[in-house]
């Protein structure tokens, strides 16, 4: 599914996955469990606000030990607003990257101690560079990461290649990976067959990772504003649901 089509479709509310017997039955596990001290969280981020759609709550238990994280971001982001004249792909280049800087700090990151690979990739375009990614990928891997990724089955061009690209990386590395859903809460439907459920784990996160993950959100205001008569990038309903006391992982 293309970014344009994802933000065509009207969506699905947390009300509606409130009522899902998936992932009701998906296995609570406690973000110490998935990353202790001491194992190193390798995140690819397709684009600069992924990074916290995907797993916020996560990050924000990494302060106080940021050699314990690597984070990649593959684009700029500078194509979420295609034909915008105010968001244009030279100020967004620019733009959203700040945003992601700031959005660590809201989670108590200092961004200047962490490994932060910035790759530059063209938004949109990372299908193209899936080759590219895996060696990338492969080469910066250690035993013993867990490698973080967007579902490969995400329903964004740059999200399944940067899934497929983590799958292929991890299994020849032999670390564990962790596929994030993001855009599949928007267009999936309540149990939706197309979802991997058995490898589903629910990330469970307190009051505080919470809200430390809605304050990273809301550095990103490029993504969180209306552009004239086009609605924002990202729908209320999707940070409903991205925003609950969890984050869904398949394992």
């Amino acid at each position: 599914m293309s970014a344009n089509l994802i933000q065509s479709t009207s969506g699905t509310p947390w009300a509606a996955w409130q009522q899902a017997a998936h992932l009701a039955r998906a296995t609570w596990l406690d973000p110490r469990q998935l990353c202790p001290p001491g194992r190193r969280l390798v995140m690819i981020a397709p684009h600069p606000d992924d990074e916290i759609l995907m797993a916020g709550g996560l990050l924000a238990g990494f302060k106080g030990r940021e050699q314990d994280l690597m984070l990649i971001s593959a684009t700029d982001g500078e194509g979420s607003h295609p034909g915008s004249s105010h968001w244009t792909e030279h100020r967004l280049r620019r733009q959203r990257p700040l945003e992601s800087r700031q959005a660590l700090k809201q989670l108590g990151l200092d961004p200047n101690r962490l490994d932060w690979r910035r790759l530059h990739l063209k938004d949109g375009q990372l299908p193209r560079e899936e080759a590219f990614l895996v060696s990338h990928l492969t080469q910066l891997l250690r035993p013993g990461d867990l490698l973080m990724a967007t579902w490969r089955g995400d329903g964004h061009c740059d999200h399944e290649a940067v899934g497929r690209a983590a799958a292929h990386a991890a299994q020849a590395r032999q670390v564990q990976l962790a596929e994030v859903p993001v855009w599949a809460w928007h267009w999936a439907q309540p149990d939706d067959p197309r979802l991997p459920w058995p490898r589903a784990h629910r990330l469970q996160l307190d009051e505080t990772r919470v809200a430390d993950k809605r304050k990273a959100l809301n550095a990103h205001t490029s993504q969180l504003e209306a552009d004239g008569d086009q609605p924002p990038v990202l729908p209320p309903h999707l940070l409903d649901c991205l925003l609950q006391p969890f984050e869904l992982v398949f394992l």
